[in-house]
């Protein structure tokens, strides 16, 4: 496996053509650190466990996506406006390319849920959800209906702190990630993504209580996440896939 490329808070390449254009708001990144050996097996094929400092880390991250739009066509209000929480895992291929892997994607709109499904083989999950600002406490809660496990819920709320003006290396690791991998009919394809620089704040986890990660696969947390961030947010550009992400095989 190649050397990993440069953890760089900036895109590595703009997309001139996006396929989709959105935005991600109102975002609480909670993370723990996790031994890549428990992981490994859990990633698309020819993508290993991406490490800092010899571990790797699950991500649970809450937000709202807004105005999800095709090409640069203006994005939809409602059916591309709703919250999503998701569980993840750090993922580098072949190429040396960083990446997240999607193990659970909560949203609340039926239709994009079932099109991420069905046209990017993407797990979303179709739940109840919200996204409660406070003063500057923010909560996100989900329990999911469709397609189950029914009973998989989540109430994360955090308190916003200071804007972080140098954000350390490994806050970079979590959250400036250009890149998805995904299993698609057998082999690994990786979506790139381009937005801003991060503005991000600390945070303080005032309520986590969730079945996410467990249902998601992972082993449950049994210490307190390493990392607590929220950021207000960016727009983004995803651009196309492109295949295969891993290693070639016979």
């Amino acid at each position: 496996m190649p050397q990993p490329s440069p953890v760089t808070p900036d895109a590595p390449t703009p997309i001139r053509t996006p396929l989709l254009t959105q935005q991600w708001l109102d975002l609480a990144f909670v993370h723990w650190a996790v031994e890549p050996a428990l992981v490994a097996g859990l990633l698309p094929r020819g993508t290993v466990p991406d490490t800092h400092d010899g571990v790797t880390y699950v991500g649970l991250v809450a937000f709202r996506m807004h105005r999800v739009g095709w090409l640069r066509l203006p994005g939809v209000p409602y059916l591309g406006t709703f919250p999503e929480t998701n569980v993840r895992l750090y993922s580098v291929d072949a190429h040396g390319r960083r990446g997240v892997v999607f193990r659970s994607m909560d949203a609340s709109r039926l239709i994009p849920v079932v099109m991420g499904r069905v046209g990017f083989r993407l797990p979303y999950l179709w739940s109840r959800m919200t996204v409660r600002a406070a003063g500057d406490t923010v909560t996100y809660t989900s329990s999911r209906r469709w397609p189950g496990p029914r009973g998989v819920y989540g109430r994360i709320a955090v308190r916003t702190g200071e804007r972080i003006e140098e954000p350390t290396e490994l806050e970079h690791f979590l959250t400036a990630r250009w890149g998805m991998h995904n299993a698609f009919f057998g082999s690994a394809s990786y979506l790139p993504n381009d937005h801003p620089r991060w503005p991000l704040h600390r945070a303080e986890l005032l309520t986590c209580e969730e079945n996410l990660i467990t249902a998601a696969g992972l082993p449950a947390p049994s210490d307190a996440p390493v990392s607590v961030l929220y950021s207000p947010g960016v727009p983004v550009l995803l651009g196309r896939p492109s295949r295969p992400a891993g290693i070639p095989t016979p």
